[in-house]
């Protein structure tokens, strides 16, 4: 009997590997050849199912972006995960979620120069943007109550935030363990939740909130 071959999880294997090449060795260093011998593949098996490295690494922006999802929306054994917590699956805090991030930041220095990995990363902005409003508004109870100019504001701050976070921490590995990046993520969130809530109350609040802390940074 001949074996079966499950086509997608061959492709996936190969975006995956893909993903580890680059996060590794880089985006010029990760050739076919290479993603071939670290898979276990011929050269021939691997174009088999992806006719360039592009198409690879496409395939592998969208994997990690499904595995991302996943991990953003599987429900919690017991509770809800926090806000905090659901948002760190997105930094590189462990050797896995490194890997990706560092696929990320490799694939962020290619942009730049070709319009169809422009749109590819529009894409993929989206879809992060998509996945960080749902965390927050399963996070924070009275998101929905903040009128919509808060809350896209709030949300583009936070992809920003992660953004700039996940760069650094690829790029300075040793001064961003993964305490650190947990201390940052909790201190924006609070400050953001606390700006939010203060806009959505009125400018006069907000003047008074931010007097208030002024002053009392100036008592320090």
């Amino acid at each position: 009997m001949p074996k079966i071959v499950d086509h997608d999880q061959r492709r996936d294997q190969i975006a995956l590997v893909a993903c580890r090449v680059v996060a590794e060795h880089g985006f010029d260093q990760a050739t076919i050849v290479r993603i071939a011998r670290e898979a276990g593949y011929t050269t021939g098996m691997v174009a088999h199912y992806f006719d360039t490295k592009q198409q690879i690494i496409i395939a592998a922006l969208r994997l990690i972006l499904r595995r991302i999802e996943e991990r953003l929306t599987r429900p919690a054994a017991n509770a809800p995960a926090d806000l905090l917590t659901l948002l760190a699956e997105a930094l590189p805090i462990d050797e896995h979620r490194y890997t990706e991030c560092a696929f990320w930041t490799a694939f962020w220095g290619q942009v730049s120069a070709d319009k169809r990995l422009k749109r590819i990363n529009a894409w993929v902005h989206r879809e992060y943007m998509r996945l960080f409003e749902r965390c927050l508004a399963q996070g924070w109870p009275e998101w929905a109550q903040w009128p919509p100019a808060i809350r896209d504001q709030v949300l583009r701050s936070v992809v920003t935030f992660i953004n700039g976070l996940t760069a650094s921490a690829v790029v300075s590995q040793g001064d961003w363990p993964a305490a650190r990046q947990m201390e940052q993520l909790r201190l924006q969130l609070q400050l953001l939740r606390g700006w939010a809530a203060g806009a959505a109350a009125g400018p006069d609040k907000l003047r008074r909130s931010h007097k208030s802390s002024t002053s009392g940074s100036s008592a320090a």
